[in-house]
């Protein structure tokens, strides 16, 4: 039987370049974004596997929209999660803190929730994967927002397996945690530390949620790095001056 995965947050990035690969080895995916565009032109490329909703996950008609995606789709035995928002915001823009909470928490708890009382209406023992991120390790001041959600579906993640195993509902979990990702979230003009490309990281993440990875670190080298990050205390940790990333140089070219 052909395995079917939703993935929401498919118009870019690891969601993206990880429904073209599950659409080439042969799985039915649904995808879903707020971009229609590289949703439709996904649809043409593999119009017999892949079905498509403009979903916002922010927005109170989301949860009905994914249950009609997962409708067409035929079911669901995998929901994958990437949807979510980046922001450097060390002075605290208001608007930009909130935007990264609504998405990053609300959103992701609205569509995490309704995959998991799919699965327990069904009675399938389905998979709930999500991209999280290394940025949940510890609290950082130039992103605020956004390492405090990460931390937050870290927590989250863990409780509704609990839950799941308390109500022995089947249902296993995978958190994704990467580094940094070259994609549209990431200011062009900014370099990031160890940064990875889209066709390094997504085969890693196609592995970890056909394996079934609880939690996954991408990729080596930041395990390393999450590795020692967790022992800085965190009365040292507050003190230290964090940089995100730096300036991109640009050479000027000469007058013509």
């Amino acid at each position: 039987m052909m395995k079917r995965i939703v993935i929401m947050g498919a118009s870019s990035g690891i969601g993206l370049r990880t429904a073209e690969i599950f659409a080439l080895t042969g799985w039915h995916v649904g995808v879903a974004a707020r971009n229609e565009g590289p949703l439709r032109a996904l649809k043409e490329m593999f119009p017999t596997q892949v079905e498509y909703e403009v979903i916002d996950v922010t927005r109170s008609d989301a949860p009905h929209k994914l249950t009609e995606l997962i409708r067409r789709l035929g079911g669901m035995d995998v929901y994958f999660h990437v949807a979510g928002i980046f922001s450097e915001n060390p002075s605290l823009d208001l608007d930009k803190e909130v935007a990264v909470t609504e998405t990053n928490t609300t959103g992701f708890v609205r569509m995490v929730d309704t995959a998991y009382h799919y699965f327990c209406l069904t009675r399938i023992k389905g998979t709930i994967a999500a991209v999280t991120s290394v940025a949940g390790v510890k609290g950082i001041g130039r992103m605020a927002a956004y390492s405090a959600s990460k931390r937050f579906q870290w927590n989250y993640l863990e409780a509704l397996e609990q839950l799941s195993n308390n109500k022995r509902a089947g249902i296993s979990f995978i958190d994704i945690r990467p580094g940094w990702v070259r994609t549209p979230l990431l200011d062009k003009e900014r370099k990031y530390p160890v940064s990875m490309s889209l066709d390094h990281v997504a085969p890693l993440v196609v592995d970890a949620i056909e394996r079934k990875i609880r939690i996954a670190v991408v990729d080596w080298r930041w395990a390393i790095g999450v590795f020692f990050w967790r022992l800085i205390p965190g009365c040292l940790w507050v003190k230290m001056p964090v940089k995100v990333s730096r300036a991109v140089k640009r050479i000027p070219r000469p007058a013509k």
